[in-house]
């Protein structure tokens, strides 16, 4: 039985997160004794980078950002990650600790698993020729390369107006809604700009007519043109997480 830290009856299923529902049914019993149901608040950092992992995290209806930190105090975002794939993946890869910041976007539910008793699973897991957990891992760490190779280019190519509108529309996309509950201040520290910077983009998205904001509340108002502002970055990042879900199901 799924363990919670929630007190109250909560609609979720491990199953929501991709990878997890991908996994053979021997590999998810083995598996499904040790996941702990976790509320993620807005804003919580769940590993810092070069931290030693002490869990690793499957997202179901929470939404998060991986973010590489410099000196400076700047942070700019590499990828998102939502119930299509998981937080810590370098503990598949041999490494027990996290290279980059891990901070939720949109709050929600995730599934989280010690280290020691993935571990164990894995071990369990491992002489099964049936066994599917790595080629999830290894097939999911292809897509958050990529994402993280388009992360690169968008931000020495486009424009803060193409990112910002690029990077709504994944949030609006995850969250299933068209309205998010976030800050200029926290999307200026996701992105690595100043939160002025970000406040003047979105009152020209806002004059367009095609969001509206007002005390840390962004609403779509205008889909078409936000997706003609946002960078081609957009369609590529989806093309390949829908194609990833596509493979995940087929395994």
């Amino acid at each position: 039985m799924v363990q919670t830290t929630m007190k109250m009856s909560i609609n979720c299923n491990p199953r929501d997160n991709h990878i997890l529902y991908a996994l053979k049914d021997t590999e998810f019993e083995l598996l499904e004794p040790h996941l702990e149901l976790t509320a993620l608040s807005r804003a919580e950092v769940l590993f810092e980078a070069y931290d030693k992992l002490q869990y690793v995290y499957f997202p179901v209806t929470a939404t998060t950002s991986l973010l590489c930190c410099l000196e400076d105090g700047v942070s700019v975002e590499v990828a998102m990650v939502g119930n299509e794939g998981i937080l810590g993946v370098s503990a598949f890869m041999g490494r027990n600790e996290g290279l980059l910041q891990a901070i939720v976007n949109i709050p929600g539910y995730c599934y989280r698993v010690s280290l020691n008793s993935l571990h164990d699973v894995l071990a369990r897991s491992g002489g099964r020729r049936s066994g599917t957990f790595q080629k999830l891992i290894l097939r999911y760490a292809q897509t958050l390369f990529l994402k993280m190779s388009q992360a690169i280019a968008c931000n020495r190519r486009h424009t803060l107006e193409q990112q910002l509108s690029y990077w709504l529309l994944l949030n609006f996309d995850r969250s299933c809604s068209e309205n998010l509950s976030i800050t200029h201040e926290s999307i200026a520290y996701i992105l690595g700009v100043r939160r002025e910077s970000i406040s003047e983009t979105a009152k020209k998205l806002q004059d367009a007519g095609v969001i509206e904001y007002s005390r840390g509340n962004i609403t779509l108002k205008d889909r078409e043109k936000l997706e003609m502002t946002a960078c081609e970055c957009y369609n590529v990042t989806k093309e390949e997480s829908n194609q990833l879900i596509t493979d995940l199901q087929a395994a």
